[in-house]
This record gives C-alpha cells, structure tokens and sequence, in this order.
C-alpha cells in the first residue's frame, strides 16, 4: 500500500526594512511635494506661458497684439476690433447694438450699462419685432424700393461688431453722398477699396471695416 506524504507548501512575504521595525513614512512629505507641485505649474502656466506667448505675439504681429489700434495723427482713434457709434448722415452707420457701444464710448462714465452682449430676445418678442420693423421702415425711406441688408437692422451678439457686408455699405452710399455733397460712384469705389475678401478665400464672408471706411471718408474729403 502506498502512502502520500502531505507536503505544505509555505509562502514568502517580503517585508520592508521600515515596516519591520515598526516605522511609517511620515505624511508631511507628501504635502509638500504636492504644494511644489502646485506652485510650479502655476508659476510655469499661469506666469511664464502668458508672458512668453505675449512677448511672441508683440514680435510677430505687433499691430495685433497691441488690440489692432488706428492711428491718425499720432493719436489713437479706436480699433478695428470694436465698432463705434456713427449716427450723423455724413457717416457710414454700424450695425445695430443693443448696449449702444458703451465699450467705446461711456461705459466707464456708466456702470449699470453693460460693456458688450446682445438683447436676450426671442425672435417672437414682439418688442425685437417692433423695432426692427422700425428701422426698416426708416431705411426703406431713404432708399425706396431697395431691400434692405439683413445685417442693418440686426444686432450682433457682442453688440460690437466692427464690419457690415459690402451689401450694408452700398445701401449707405447715397444717404451719405448726399450729405458730402458726392459722387455715388467714388464712395462705391472707396467701398471696393475697404472691403476684405474671405480669410485664405473660404474662411468667413467679405466684410468692411465702418471705423476704417469713415476715416478714408474723411480723409477723401480734405
């Protein structure tokens, strides 16, 4: 008769130095690891990256980085980023805004007007509805029988947009030569000459500057 031997089969446990002896790794050095850790990547991204990214703006595109400012004179006019007020008939007219271009003009003055945004209206508030049909009434006065550009009597969502379409400024071409006392067709060709074709020919639509156009305006009739 045979017989089997049990065996037992036994199982090693490696044990730290530390743990032998009944010590533990002491909490403090993992806070403050954590906390240089912090204080790095907020000196790296929350200081270096914004001063380096604007140090090679400023030398790669100064003119951008510097807010896109006009100058005439010397002396800065605005920029061709924020549309300015335009209401006398001797001036091209931006669109619409439902803040009154208060970043450019007395938003500082006014703190309960707000610096940028639109009308939050529904397109079935009647109060929307009433004025635009407002303005259209008043646009088609000047100029019977032409429709009217969509984007005169609609506001943008920042309430400063600085262009209108070419459609816009040709619409404006005889309010405004009437009251300079000139020719359709030189503010028709000073429109051709302001208007800014598509970005890489497919990125956006054409599109003119008012700010840009109303200073050629000005210098056209010196």
């Amino acid at each position: 008769m045979h017989t089997v031997s049990a065996t037992k089969i036994e199982t090693e446990t490696q044990v730290s130095p530390l743990a032998a002896q009944g010590e533990k790794r002491p909490l403090h050095s993992v806070w403050k690891t954590s906390i240089r850790y912090a204080l790095l990547t907020a000196l790296l991204f929350g200081v270096g990256y914004p001063v380096l990214m604007t140090l090679i703006a400023g030398a790669i595109f100064p003119r951008r980085a510097a807010g896109s400012l006009i100058l005439r004179n010397g002396q800065t006019v605005g920029s061709a980023l924020l549309a300015q007020s335009f209401t006398s008939d001797r001036y091209f007219h931006p669109r619409p805004s439902a803040t009154d271009y208060s970043a450019t003009a007395d938003f500082a003055a006014n703190s309960t007007t707000s610096p940028s945004g639109g009308s939050n209206l529904a397109q079935s508030n009647a109060k929307l509805a009433q004025r635009i049909q407002a303005d259209i009434d008043k646009l088609q006065a000047q100029n019977p029988g032409k429709p009217v550009p969509i984007d005169l009597v609609t506001t943008s969502g920042s309430g400063l947009d600085p262009d209108i379409t070419p459609d816009d400024a040709y619409y404006q071409a005889p309010r405004v030569a009437k009251a300079r006392g000139l020719s359709q067709d030189a503010l028709r060709k000073l429109i051709a000459q302001h208007t800014e074709t598509r970005q890489l020919g497919f990125l956006g639509e054409p599109r003119v500057n008012v700010l840009e156009l109303n200073l050629a305006l000005d210098a056209m009739a010196k």
